[in-house]
């Protein structure tokens, strides 16, 4: 599901979610622009903290993820995570991107008829219910930059929005082609959190992230 979203709908607000991530996934917020640009830039000085000779470099990362985050906000994203998960010193690279996408969830046939050739299921999740899950693997357009063998693996998940035409959309993604499998559950796992909560509940999870 690829297209763009359409405005938000006015009548009424919707439903806040909360999920649990792992500790070591950084949660960057999308909107609004100046909070999005401050979680980058806070992001980058805590990676390259204690390095002060590659300025650059330095620049160059926030200008990539700044251009990433701004691409997911065209396509409804809300909020994007990134891991720097470790496991012997190896990163193990992955991303969440949550979208709202303001679409009708009318079932598997129409998420099925989305996904090309991805792997298509209902699945039901502990505290929302029933939801579209789909499976599939791709060579990403910077992995084929990169001259990278490997195809990334992409988990989504197609959430309905309780009283609302509207979706909620978890895209799981990671170019660890070897330990994808292990991968796939740790996404599953998170998504498996899911659940809608009041704006108190959510601005105290925000605090303890």
């Amino acid at each position: 599901m690829r297209r763009a979203p359409t405005s938000q709908p006015a009548e009424t607000r919707a439903p806040v979610f909360g999920l649990i991530t792992p500790e070591d996934w950084y949660r960057v917020p999308l909107l609004p622009a100046d909070r999005r640009e401050a979680s980058v830039h806070a992001l980058v000085k805590r990676q390259f903290a204690g390095v002060d000779d590659q300025p650059v470099l330095r620049r160059k990362a926030e200008e990539h993820l700044l251009g990433t985050a701004e691409a997911a906000v065209g396509q409804g994203g809300v909020v994007m995570y990134l891991s720097f998960l470790e496991a012997g010193g190896i990163p193990l690279s992955a991303s969440l991107l949550i979208s709202r996408l303001y679409e009708k969830f009318d079932g598997l046939d129409v998420v099925a008829a989305l996904a090309g050739s991805g792997e298509v299921t209902l699945e039901t999740l502990p505290a929302v219910g029933r939801v579209a899950r789909v499976l599939r693997r791709e060579r990403a357009k910077q992995s084929r930059k990169l001259g990278s063998e490997f195809e990334d693996t992409v988990v989504e998940y197609f959430v309905p929005v309780p009283d609302r035409d509207e979706v909620l959309m978890l895209t799981f993604s990671t170019p660890l082609e070897p330990i994808a499998d292990a991968m796939v559950e740790l996404f599953d796992a998170v998504a498996g959190t899911l659940r809608w909560q009041q704006r108190d509940e959510e601005r105290a999870g925000e605090e303890r992230r």
